[in-house]
């Protein structure tokens, strides 16, 4: 299926959708027109003898050199393949495939001055399944993301290189085997396609749909490492919430009072439990998970705006002005991204101490030591814990804010940068660990329910149980740990086990 892109307004829910599908995009046909009039602005300006930057002047700390009209294709040329400058593994297909659907969005809203060539150009590409090759490093930020970029025009161009039909190949190739053509830049061309944000943003945005995505993981695993424990879930009650009024902290309660529902586990100790009080990783999740899902709540408004924005430079405004401003600076993101982090941090951070607790017989209330069932002799998830503390830690060091960074760039031209582009790219690495911390829990707190017998626990749990036992096994004895932790990691990243459970009971993700 096709989606139909309506620029200025593409909600948050397509986003996702072509990020976690890749299905290819087109734009709404009600905006070409809107399309051609300000390329026609440009190709006049381009024509006339009147400097405007980047469309016959040098770029950057060069704009004061005029350019000569006969030149203005040969300047777009030589822009894209100057700024071909990325370093690095390329960036995954599904994200490059997200970068080319919000670039088709920026230049659909029609004051970039790009001709529909340029569009119908991408749309193709997304369709046939032409995957510029785009190295992961290059980009600080501003000015746009230069270098990676250009590096999506080259092959546009019919230069670098691209995946096509799993094969890596020289683009001007990929599009052949594709029966396109590739396109001579005009007047500004090359400039509308390099300035803006939409690397820093594609990545950003994937990093918000991981960590949502994690964040759902960690409530089901949080319940099952309550009922494992035998923790009360009292401090889930409506009420509590209710008094203190945060939206993700009353929607992390009820998605846990939902999951427990209906434990007999729970049912069992009730009456005549002598604790008091859960610690803080038991009793505070709402309290924590709720605050990182507001959190990412509020970036993910963030990042739809930004989706949606007009980013290069210059802009063809409403009354045919073409004017330079800095819409290219990705300050926005860059924030956005540092607060993912700080949810991915904490949201690890509370999940790795329940796994800790779980495997202490000292705090776990009666379960064996490292959940082993014979230990001493067996191990059990003595290590699988070490490797959560180490996933924990990484993610801690890796959540330093990338925004607070500038260097200038550009014989100082660019003198202030937002790095936004690292610090949306670092994400990937820590959802990643993400979804092997709260994979490790899953295996513990399903090990844990299972001490538990005769009891059961809720009816939504022993669901998740099942998702979680269809790629990995009761630990019975010690065994190779590696390939379960992986496979636990990739139930969680692939949806298996957020899918396993009620839909409605998770909360959901809105900007």
């Amino acid at each position: 299926m096709t989606l139909v892109l309506h620029p200025g307004s593409v909600p948050l829910s397509t986003l996702e959708t072509l990020y976690w599908t890749g299905e290819p995009a087109r734009l709404d046909a009600r905006f070409d027109a809107g399309i051609e009039k300000a390329a026609a602005r440009i190709a006049e300006i381009a024509a006339g003898n009147a400097p405007v930057y980047g469309i016959n002047t040098g770029f950057g700390k060069l704009a004061s050199i005029r350019i000569d009209a006969a030149d203005t294709a040969t300047l777009q040329r030589n822009l894209i393949l100057s700024h071909c400058c990325g370093i690095g593994a390329p960036l995954a297909e599904n994200i490059v495939r997200l970068i080319m659907a919000l670039k088709l969005i920026s230049l659909g809203r029609g004051a970039s001055g790009t001709r529909l060539a340029l569009v119908r150009l991408i749309e193709a590409m997304l369709e046939a399944g032409v995957v510029p090759v785009i190295p992961e490093k290059g980009s600080v930020g501003a000015s746009g993301d230069l270098a990676p970029l250009a590096h999506l025009a080259a092959v546009m161009m019919g230069e670098g290189e691209a995946f096509f039909a799993g094969e890596r190949l020289p683009g001007r190739e990929a599009l052949s085997r594709a029966g396109l053509e590739p396109v001579v830049l005009a007047a500004k061309e090359g400039l509308a396609l390099i300035n803006g944000t939409q690397v820093s943003t594609a990545l950003a945005l994937a990093g918000l749909f991981r960590a949502h995505r994690a964040a759902q993981a960690a409530l089901i695993t949080g319940a099952l490492s309550t009922d494992a424990a035998m923790g009360s879930s009292a401090p889930f009650h409506a009420d509590i919430h209710g008094l203190r009024g945060h939206r993700g902290q009353i929607g992390a309660a009820a998605a846990l009072r939902a999951l427990l529902s209906g434990s007999v586990i729970r049912e069992s100790h009730i009456e005549g439990d002598e604790r008091v009080q859960d610690p803080y990783c038991i009793r505070c999740q709402p309290q924590v998970d709720g605050a990182c899902l507001d959190l990412l709540r509020s970036v993910a408004r963030t990042l739809e705006i930004e989706a949606n924005a007009v980013t290069d430079n210059p802009l063809v405004l409403s009354d045919n002005a073409v004017v330079s401003g800095g819409n290219f600076h990705a300050e926005p993101v860059a924030f956005a991204a540092d607060q993912i982090a700080l949810a991915v941090c904490e949201i690890g951070a509370i999940a790795q101490r329940r796994i800790a607790l779980l495997v202490d017989p000292a705090l776990s209330y009666g379960l064996p030591a490292f959940l082993a069932k014979t230990p001493g002799l067996n191990s059990g998830l003595m290590i699988a814990e070490v490797t959560s503390a180490a996933l924990m830690s990484e993610n801690k060091q890796m959540s330093h804010p990338a925004s607070v960074d500038s260097t200038p760039t550009s014989a100082n031209q660019e003198d202030h940068v937002s790095m936004a582009c690292h610090g949306a790219r670092r994400l990937l690495q820590m959802t990643e660990n993400l979804f092997g911390i709260i994979g490790i829990e899953a295996l513990a707190a399903a090990q844990g329910v299972a001490f538990r017998a005769p009891l059961v626990t809720s009816p939504e749990l022993l669901k998740a149980i099942a998702a979680i036992r269809t790629r990995v096994a009761d630990l019975a004895v010690d065994r190779y740990m590696a390939t379960d932790l992986k496979a636990a990691l990739e139930l969680v990243a692939d949806g298996t086990l957020t899918g396993a459970v009620s839909p409605g009971i998770l909360p959901a993700l809105e900007a």
